[in-house]
């Protein structure tokens, strides 16, 4: 039996856990920004945040600064709430058993067990919090959370990335030109299309790294480092072609060789593309191609920088 969230139910709480996130920071997180973050598929997006929406739990705002905020704070909202908000009401609208004897005319023997466990649900739902369910995602993302045994993921293999350039830039300067709406993903298309270029030309057979829309690409605000550098998380969401999709979850360190020189830094993990339902397994192709992805990306940056 599948217990598990529809495909617009687990859209809806991947959403709601990206503004949780961005709650107490006061941001307002924009469409991309979540698809770039959770994963949302890009065609979805918008559909999905109107859901939180409507359910009273999310606010919008339109404009240049504008974007979705949770309309309380995450502790105060339930995680039967988000569920809802994308499956409707947790309640049997049918019968757990179909057509039988005609002594089930008016309720199955079925009934009473199956109204119970849907109720239990719903109570461990309603007494769990999105703020906990943020923590425990926080929890994953610095490897701190212990990985249950009953764990149901499927592995993609996720690489480990780490590359620099040197830019004939201060890092202020950078920093501005980074968070100028589309610039970074006008140069990691180009990277893709590079590594496609290659790709195709080692193996045809591959899955493809043709980019079918535009990158959705979150880079987070600037923080100060001891040396006076800046680090800036990055992530980015990349549909391919064929159903396949890339992602990477890393920072930006900017660190400061001289007054005019500066280290770009790109540290995380990268998922390289594969088809829909079929794990990433790694391969000498896969990390071929990831690093060339990535130095393509910041050669363009570094290059793109001292021309301006």
């Amino acid at each position: 039996m599948n217990l598990t969230l529809s495909k617009r139910g687990d859209y809806v709480v991947r959403s709601a856990l990206c503004l949780a996130r961005a709650y107490e920071s006061g941001e307002q997180r924009k469409i991309r920004e979540v698809v770039a973050e959770m994963g949302v598929p890009q065609n979805y997006a918008s559909q999905i945040l109107a859901e939180l929406v409507r359910g009273g739990l999310a606010t919008s705002r339109a404009g240049r600064d504008g974007g979705y905020r949770l309309s309380r704070a995450p502790e105060f909202i339930s995680m039967l709430e988000v569920v809802e908000a994308g499956e409707g009401p947790l309640r049997p609208d049918r019968c757990a058993l179909g057509d039988g004897p005609c002594r089930w005319e008016r309720v199955c023997p079925l009934h009473v067990t199956w109204s119970a466990a849907t109720e239990a649900l719903r109570k461990v739902l309603a007494h769990t919090t999105l703020a906990e369910v943020e923590k425990q995602d926080l929890a994953l993302e610095d490897g701190s959370a212990a990985i249950p045994a009953d764990s149901h993921r499927k592995v993609r293999t996720n690489l480990e990335v780490e590359d620099w350039v040197h830019v004939e830039r201060g890092a202020d300067a950078i920093v501005e030109r980074l968070q100028h709406d589309g610039w970074i993903a006008h140069h990691l298309s180009e990277a893709y299309v590079e590594a496609e270029s290659l790709r195709s030309h080692i193996d045809p057979e591959s899955s493809p790294w043709r980019v079918t829309s535009a990158p959705a690409v979150h880079l987070g605000p600037p923080n100060s480092l001891p040396d006076g550098g800046k680090r800036l998380a990055l992530a980015w969401q990349v549909s391919l072609a064929e159903g396949a999709d890339s992602r990477l979850e890393g920072e930006m360190e900017l660190r400061s060789l001289d007054r005019r020189r500066t280290e770009v830094r790109l540290v995380g993990r990268f998922r390289p593309p594969a088809r829909p339902g079929a794990p990433a397994e790694p391969d000498e192709l896969a990390d071929r191609l990831t690093r060339a992805t990535v130095r393509s990306f910041l050669r363009r940056v570094g290059t793109a920088m001292e021309v301006l």
